[in-house]
């Protein structure tokens, strides 16, 4: 049976939060977002390990949440890089050091802290069968395609387009060697935002396992306020009992 390890990326500045520190850091109910990321995998019996990249200042502050949230899963935290697929790359690099190449790895971002046990259980199956998964919701407003941004030149169907989420999931091995394939000529990752992008230019099929509209990413006050509110839905509903 294959090891399962989660691959956080945390190396985000902050600057479009405006809060002066990375938004990973920023406290809700108590926990900073990286804990309440981390607490998912940290609590989901099928998860082994943990490995986080993260902003090379804050890597020791990081250390003392982890210590002081009890999340005894992580392995290693290391630098992140100049792009979060250079973060992803530097600990796919130290997850390799300690499992093997059949370990699945489920990449995920530090700022998307409301996946569920479910969703996890979900891809980890698909890529048992398939090998890849990427988790993606359902475009619910009409895509416009323009390269120039001025005039809309094409509107897709909406029942064709997707938005790509978190986690998404691969063989250790598989996506180790697509990361040092692609950055023999392009290091920097220009133009790849995520590991579905990276995978499918090299040819790969990535099957979609589809999410939930909730698995948000916290990037904006906008996204903090959201949050703060699922949080407080998830309490309600839990203290009446209600699915």
């Amino acid at each position: 049976m294959s090891k399962v390890a989660a691959i956080i990326f945390a190396g985000g500045s902050g600057v479009r939060m405006g809060a002066g520190k990375p938004k990973q850091f920023l406290e809700v109910d108590g926990k900073p977002i990286i804990i309440h990321t981390l607490d998912i995998f940290e609590n989901h019996p099928a998860v082994d390990d943990i490995f986080i990249a993260c902003k090379e200042d804050f890597i020791g502050q990081l250390n003392k949440m982890i210590r002081r949230f009890d999340i005894s899963k992580v392995r290693s935290v290391v630098p992140g890089g100049t792009t979060g697929m250079g973060s992803i790359y530097n600990a796919l690099k130290a997850a390799s050091e300690q499992c093997g190449e059949d370990t699945i790895v489920l990449i995920h971002d530090g700022v998307r802290p409301f996946i569920s046990a479910r969703l996890i259980d979900e891809v980890l199956d698909t890529v048992k069968e398939n090998g890849a998964a990427v988790t993606c919701t359902p475009l619910f407003e009409t895509p416009i395609v323009s390269r120039g941004g001025e005039i809309v030149e094409e509107t897709p169907a909406r029942s064709d387009c997707y938005t790509a989420q978190a986690p998404q999931a691969f063989y250790l091995g598989t996506v180790l060697k697509a990361h040092e394939i692609t950055r023999k000529d392009n290091p920097e990752y220009t133009g790849i935002v995520d590991n579905c992008t990276m995978m499918t230019r090299l040819g790969m099929s990535v099957p979609i396992v589809k999410g939930p509209r909730s698995n948000i990413k916290v990037t904006t006050p906008e996204d903090l306020f959201m949050f703060k509110a699922m949080l407080e839905y998830r309490e309600t509903r839990d203290a009446l009992g209600l699915e």
